[in-house]
């Protein structure tokens, strides 16, 4: 949880305000915040998390539709490596809708990533690459970047429909458990078993609720 203090009352503040977020393991940090009128330079900013809660909301909250504010919103999103796992491969926003049939549409975005990979013409990312040594259970921290940040606007949004977003980051690969295990035992890797894995962390959704019609009143 995002805290102001580590004590029980802040704690428990953060969970009810949902803003929290979680990993497959590895001590990753993520911040993410939705609104409108971010700006590019934000990301770089010393004052990144004052400029989040100043400008937007925080992980776990709500954008309201207002008439005045017709663009789409924007998203800044920040995150840090545990110092004692992989770098980080990418930072994805998943995004989840429901169009005016009732039709549940998810669509995932890569918007920032290490390395000088470019998205194809479907915004699909080439892969980071491989450092694992799958017979020694080791990798190394040669590809990936310790810290990914940007700033995103939604393409595809419409301010007429619901719809939630969170973060993902990915970690570049690193051995797998099983691979772990296996070289601790001195036995091969069960075959079925993959060894490699990209530990992760994802964020609370922030939701984006239109603004309401006013019912006539007799």
């Amino acid at each position: 949880v995002w805290a102001n203090e580590n004590s029980r009352e802040a704690i428990y503040a953060a969970m009810l305000r949902r803003e929290t977020f979680g990993t497959t393991g590895p001590q990753i940090k993520v911040r993410f915040f939705g609104g409108w009128g971010f700006e590019a330079d934000d990301v770089v900013s010393p004052e990144l998390v004052a400029r989040g809660y100043a400008v937007g909301v925080p992980m776990g909250g709500t954008l309201k539709g207002k008439s005045k504010k017709k663009g789409p919103p924007s998203f800044l999103v920040w995150a840090t490596k545990d110092a004692n796992s992989g770098n980080l491969d990418r930072i994805q926003i998943i995004k989840g809708w429901v169009d005016p049939s009732g039709a549940r549409h998810e669509k995932i975005y890569n918007i920032t990533w290490s390395g000088k990979r470019k998205l194809n013409a479907e915004g699909e990312l080439p892969a980071v690459g491989n450092t694992v040594d799958a017979a020694k259970a080791s990798y190394t921290n040669t590809i990936g970047a310790a810290e990914l940040s940007a700033v995103w606007t939604d393409p595809d949004f419409d301010r007429k429909l619901h719809a939630f977003y969170y973060a993902r980051v990915l970690e570049i690969p690193t051995p797998r458990w099983s691979t772990y295990d296996a070289v601790k035992l001195g036995i091969d890797i069960p075959g079925e078993l993959p060894a490699t894995i990209q530990e992760r962390a994802y964020t609370s959704p922030i939701w984006y609720r239109p603004k309401s019609k006013k019912v006539a009143k007799d």
